[in-house]
């Protein structure tokens, strides 16, 4: 070994002890003839001091040394000086004094400060993915990651889960996102597609009686980049066989609980039990099935109160089927027009048509965009309801009802945010359920699943799908965190002649079903036990928990928004001769030399 210790670990209990350390210079000051270089390896920092009067040679070996150098060091601990001791560092107090240095490796200066967090553009930190992990930031976002995942495993192991890996080659079997497709050389025409995840095989698992099954899974979608997805991200994959909906939130939500106050202490969980919703009541009050319930600013229905009202911006809109809701936006009645336009313009870019608001000034001025065409009863009503007060800003939105729930959904974060009502130490955990098992397809004039195709409506339901479709609510459950959507599960199909209903219903032709889901149905008819399961995205789990801004921040060598490697170059062109190989011929514009 290099090192007889970390960088990380030295205490004033080692005075006195000859070390070895290695690792790369984060740092070097010369005082009066004495070298002082911080040296840092994965576990942390420690100082090494060279002085040319007690070691003249490792003090002339140390003076070309600059900045992410890799060295070797050999010397003795000392306690520092009186006054020089560093209390923001573990090893702060101790120094190690030098009496032998080997260059184990030069470097070339860093296109970005590796010592000191700065702000990079984000291509200059993916292209030096290597060195922008060496940064202290992205080295504990690491850290979390590791013991993240290293819990999950541990806690369902104690639990009888078994880990098991499913194919990452399998068939192409589209469920609403866009395959990676994999063509085969030995079978002509024909293409394995990478999971987008591992439902069908998690199932097959229950099928074969394994009962309780985890996966730390690779998954894979072609689909549009965004601050939280990846053409490749993981997921903890979880099924169950003999359980209900209830055996599995209860499961999940003692292992999350668990899982931050060992993982981030600091962070506290915002209250226990977990609160519960269903999809009906979350889009109510918060305009959103994965609403941040870290602070209020619900939503307020004035519809019955407004409908016959001389506002016909309001009435009208009723009159077609709409509604008019609003959010109370206390503190914020002191906005001038200015602002109350910029409020305009945002829910105007989620297609609204427009914003109405009655203003109080601190000191109870009324301002309003619309109240003066209110009887007075029906302006006191609408002030009770929103608990209007001096010093607050109501706002109102009238329209479709998804147009309403979408835009002040927003807006209600947009006002979280400048009214600074957001805890970043508090976890917002909550359940959403009974979600409607599908959505009606306007162009298609079919149903979707609103899920997936394997999700069991609630068993009281089931006549529905026969009579009317749009009242039948999935076994589907949803785990929200601070406004994000990190786990999704439900319970599944064991039958196969529900699975074909169902089927059916979603306007998939039988011999497609058969083609695609064969496997499955089979699979269905020998003795298939109830089961169900959840699917939580680690990447965006371990983005709220480091407080990063987006998952690529936590994944070690992470796409860019354009869904491009910029340190590999990837994706990338490659030769004729490896196309043809695979019967493979490019339909392009341009012409392609033999070798690309």
């Amino acid at each position: 070994m290099y090192k007889t210790h970390t960088c990380g670990e030295l205490r004033i209990e080692d005075v006195g002890k000859e070390v070895s350390l290695a690792g790369w210079v984060n740092r070097r000051r010369d005082h009066g003839g004495v070298t002082f270089v911080d040296l840092r390896d994965r576990f942390g920092l420690a100082q090494i001091v060279t002085n040319p009067e007690i070691s003249p040679a490792a003090h002339q070996s140390l003076a070309p040394v600059r900045m992410e150098w890799v060295i070797q060091i050999t010397g003795v601990v000392r306690q520092r000086p009186a006054g020089m001791e560093n209390p923001d560092l573990p090893t702060g107090e101790v120094e190690v004094e030098v009496n032998d240095v080997k260059i184990l490796n030069t470097a070339q200066t860093p296109p970005f400060l590796i010592n000191k967090e700065e702000d990079v553009d984000e291509q200059t930190r993916l292209e030096f993915r290597y060195l922008d992990l060496r940064r202290e930031r992205m080295r504990n976002n690491l850290i979390l990651r590791h013991r993240f995942i290293k819990f999950i495993r541990d806690y369902l192991d104690e639990r009888g889960f078994l880990e098991i890996e499913t194919p990452i080659l399998f068939k192409s079997t589209p469920e609403g996102a866009r395959d990676y497709l994999v063509p085969s050389r030995v079978h002509p025409g024909q293409f394995y597609a990478l999971p987008q995840s591992p439902q069908q095989l998690k199932q097959m698992l229950m099928v074969g009686g394994v009962e309780r099954y985890f996966q730390i899974a690779r998954c894979f979608r072609d689909e549009d980049q965004r601050g939280d997805r990846q053409p490749e991200f993981t997921q903890l994959d979880l099924e169950m066989s003999f359980v209900h909906r209830e055996d599995i939130m209860e499961l999940i939500e003692d292992m999350y609980t668990k899982l931050v106050a060992e993982v981030v202490p600091h962070k506290k969980v915002l209250q226990t039990p977990w609160p519960r919703m269903t999809y009906n009541e979350a889009m109510a009050r918060y305009g959103k099935d994965n609403p941040d319930i870290r602070f209020g600013l619900e939503l307020q229905d004035i519809t019955d109160l407004v409908a016959e009202s001389d506002f016909k911006v309001f009435s009208s809109v009723i009159a077609k089927g709409g509604c008019v809701q609003g959010i109370n936006a206390r503190g914020l009645g002191n906005y001038s027009r200015k602002q109350i336009d910029e409020l305009v313009e945002f829910v105007k870019r989620q297609d609204a048509k427009g914003l109405a608001y009655i203003a109080f000034t601190s000191n109870g001025e009324e301002r309003s965009s619309f109240s003066k065409f209110l009887a007075k009863e029906t302006k006191q009503a609408i002030l009770e309801q929103m608990d209007a007060q001096a010093g607050d800003l109501l706002l109102f939105v009238a329209d479709k009802v998804d147009v309403v729930y979408s835009a002040l959904g927003l807006l209600r974060e947009e006002l979280g945010t400048r009214l600074e009502l957001r805890d970043d130490d508090v976890m917002g955990f909550a359940w959403v359920i009974d979600f409607p098992l599908f959505t009606w397809d306007a162009d298609s004039k079919r149903w979707d699943p609103s899920h997936h195709l394997f999700t069991s409506p609630m068993l009281e339901d089931i006549p529905y799908l026969d009579t009317d479709p749009a009242k039948a609510r999935g076994q589907q459950y949803d785990l929200v965190l601070n406004g994000n959507e990190v786990s999704g599960g439900s319970i599944r199909i064991h039958d196969s002649d529900l699975q074909e209903k169902i089927f059916g219903l979603i306007g998939l032709d039988p011999d497609v079903a058969r083609e695609r889901f064969g496997h499955m149905l089979r699979a269905f008819t020998f003795g298939t036990p109830p089961h169900g399961g959840i699917a939580s995205g680690i990447d965006r789990f371990c983005m709220l928990l480091a407080d990063e801004p987006n998952i690529r921040e936590v994944i070690a060598f992470p796409k860019n928004q354009s869904a491009r490697d910029v340190m590999g170059d990837a994706p990338s062109r490659v030769e004729q001769k490896q196309l043809k190989e695979l019967h493979i011929k490019l339909d392009l514009d341009e012409d392609l030399p033999e070798s690309f």
